[in-house]
C-alpha cells in the first residue's frame, strides 16, 4: 500500500481522453442499385495547440467530439469521390435530422405527409439518400448529440457564434487530414441555423485553414437575423413573412374561391403586393393616410384568412408567433412553425402563444427513439450518455461579436465565393417553414452583393413541406434530385 500521500489515486493526473470509434459494414439500395458502404460512428478527441509560454505546451485537450461517417466501399480513388460534412441548428441541435430524415442510408418511417405516427418507430431504408453521391460525416456540435468537454473545461467556452464556427472547422479539418481528404471534392451542409455555421465556415476554413469547398447546400436558410427578427423598429419580417403567412391560409383553405385556384399564382401576388403597397405603407408609419391604412388592412385579410378587425389591432403588423395562435383560433387549432401544415390543440383558444409546435413534435419521439437504437444495434456505439437531440444546455448562446447589431453572416460567404470563385451554393426552402421563411431567404440572397459574374453559383429550390421539407415524401424525392444535380455541377472530376 503506498505511503500516506504519495501516489494516491486521487493524486493522479487525470487521464488522456482518447478517441472511441466503431467500424461497422452496411448496404443499401440506391435508385435499383445496391451499395456497400463502411460506417464509423464514434468520437474524435479535438484538442488545441499551446502557446509557447504555456505551461503545458503541445496540444490540450478540449472536447470529445462525436460523429457518424458514412464511406463507399471499393470506391477507388478517393481524391474524386465528393465528401460532405453535415450538421444542423438550433443553436443546440444535434445532427439527427438532416442525418435520419434526408441524407443517410436509412431514415424514420413516415407516412406521405409526415404525420406522426402510433409508437414504436423504426427506421427504413432510404432509397433517397445521396450516399449514392458523397460521403457524408454528421457532426454533433459540442454539448449536443455525444459531443462533450473533456474533464476540466467549461462547456459553456464552445456555446457561442465564433467558437462554435472554430470548434467544427478545426474538426473538419482534422477529419480531413486523418482520412486523407484533403484533394477529394468537399461540400457543407447545414439545416436552419446550421446555415449561418455553414456561411461562417465557409470563411473560417478557407483563412484559418487553407480548405476550399466545391459547394455549401443551405436547408431552410437564414444568414441574417434581421429578416427574422420580429423587433420593435424593425419593419423587414412582417414584409417577408407574409407570403408565408399566405400559403398557411391557402393549406387550410381559408383564402376566398379566387386565392385558393392555384398557389403559385397567388403567392406571386402577394410577393409583389408585399414588396410593393405594403412595405411603402409601413415605411409612412403614422403619416399613412386613413384611406390607404384601410385598404392595406382589407388586403392583408384577403391574404391571410384573418379578420380584418384582429388585423388593425396589430397595426399591420402580424407577428410569426401570434398568427399560429389566430389563423385557426376559431377552430381551437394552432398551426406549426416550423412546417404550418401541421396543427395542434391548446388547452384552450385564448392567449398569443402556443403551448407546442406540432411541427416539432410529430418528429421529435421518432428522430430520438430510431436514433438512439440505431447507435447501438447497428453501429455498435455505446455509451450510456444522453444522446442530446435538442438541448437547451447551450443557452444563452453567446453572440458578443454582432454585440448591437443583427447577426449576419452574408458578407462572410460573399467574401468566400469572391475569393474562390468555383464555390457553388444550393439553397432549398419550404413555402410552409415560418421559422425561416422562403421570401427571406431570396431577399438575402438578392442582397447578397455577389459580382454578377457569381451570381449564376446560387441556385434556390421551393418545395411544398416546411422547415424539414424532407418529412413531406414527395418534397423528400425533389430533394433528392436537386442535391444529386447540384453536387454533380459542383464536382469537377
Amino acid at each position: 500500500m503506498p505511503e500516506e500521500g504519495k501516489g494516491q489515486p486521487e493524486d493522479l493526473p487525470p487521464e488522456e481522453p482518447e478517441d472511441q470509434l466503431s467500424i461497422t459494414q452496411h448496404s443499401v439500395t440506391i435508385d435499383q442499385q445496391e451499395i456497400h458502404y463502411t460506417v464509423t460512428a464514434g468520437t474524435i478527441v479535438l484538442k488545441e495547440e499551446q502557446e509557447k509560454d504555456s505551461k503545458s505546451g503541445g496540444e490540450k485537450a478540449k472536447a470529445s467530439v462525436f460523429f457518424v461517417a458514412y464511406t463507399l466501399d471499393n470506391a477507388g480513388d478517393t481524391t474524386k469521390r465528393p465528401i460532405t460534412f453535415s450538421f444542423n441548428g438550433g443553436p443546440g441541435s444535434s445532427s439527427v435530422w438532416l442525418h435520419l430524415g434526408v441524407l443517410g442510408p436509412r431514415c424514420v418511417e413516415t407516412d406521405q405527409q409526415g404525420n406522426l405516427l402510433q409508437p414504436p418507430y423504426q427506421l427504413v431504408e432510404n432509397q433517397y439518400s445521396v450516399l449514392d453521391q458523397t460521403d457524408l460525416v454528421f457532426i454533433d456540435p459540442i454539448s449536443t448529440g455525444f459531443s462533450r468537454v473533456v474533464q476540466g473545461e467549461v462547456a459553456k467556452q464552445f456555446h457561442g457564434f465564433k467558437k462554435d464556427i472554430e470548434s467544427i472547422g478545426d474538426f473538419i479539418r482534422l477529419y480531413t487530414t486523418r482520412y486523407q481528404r484533403w484533394t477529394s471534392p468537399k461540400f457543407l451542409i447545414g439545416e436552419s441555423y446550421g446555415t449561418t455555421r455553414a456561411a461562417g465556415l465557409s470563411g473560417y476554413l478557407q483563412e484559418r485553414h487553407g480548405l476550399y469547398l466545391n459547394g455549401i447546400m443551405l436547408i431552410s436558410s437564414v444568414l441574417d437575423f434581421q429578416t427574422i427578427r420580429f423587433m420593435n423598429g424593425n419593419d423587414l419580417p412582417y414584409i417577408l413573412y407574409l407570403p408565408s403567412f399566405t400559403a398557411a391560409a391557402w393549406y387550410h383553405n381559408l383564402l376566398d374561391e379566387g386565392l385558393q385556384a392555384d398557389l403559385y399564382q397567388t403567392l406571386e401576388e402577394v410577393e409583389a403586393f408585399a414588396v410593393g403597397e405594403y412595405t411603402l405603407a409601413l415605411m409612412k408609419g403614422v403619416e399613412l393616410p386613413e384611406d390607404e391604412r384601410q385598404e392595406i388592412t382589407r388586403k392583408l385579410a384577403h391574404y391571410t384568412g384573418l379578420p380584418i378587425d384582429y388585423i388593425e389591432r396589430t397595426d399591420l403588423r402580424i407577428n410569426i408567433i401570434r398568427f399560429c395562435k389566430e389563423l385557426l383560433r376559431d377552430q381551437g387549432r394552432t398551426v406549426g412553425r416550423f412546417d404550418s401544415r401541421f396543427t395542434g390543440l391548446d388547452r384552450d383558444s385564448a392567449g398569443e402563444r402556443f403551448e407546442y409546435d406540432p411541427s416539432y413534435t410529430n418528429i421529435l419521439g421518432p428522430y430520438t427513439a430510431t436514433l438512439n437504437d440505431y447507435l447501438r444495434s447497428q453501429l455498435k456505439f455505446e455509451s450510456d450518455l444522453a444522446y442530446e437531440i435538442l438541448t437547451d444546455r447551450v443557452h444563452p448562446w453567446n453572440y458578443d461579436t454582432h454585440q448591437n447589431q443583427y447577426v449576419n453572416v452574408t458578407d462572410t460567404l460573399r467574401k468566400a465565393m469572391t475569393t474562390n470563385p468555383y464555390l457553388k451554393v444550393f439553397v432549398a426552402s419550404g413555402y410552409y417553414d415560418l421559422a425561416t421563411p422562403y421570401m427571406a431567404t431570396r431577399y438575402t440572397f438578392n442582397h447578397l452583393g455577389l459580382d454578377k459574374s457569381l451570381q449564376q453559383n446560387v441556385s434556390i429550390s421551393y418545395y411544398e413541406a416546411g422547415h424539414m421539407m424532407y418529412v413531406h415524401q414527395q418534397s423528400l424525392i425533389q430533394l433528392k434530385e436537386d442535391l444529386a444535380s447540384f453536387i454533380q455541377l459542383a464536382n469537377p472530376l
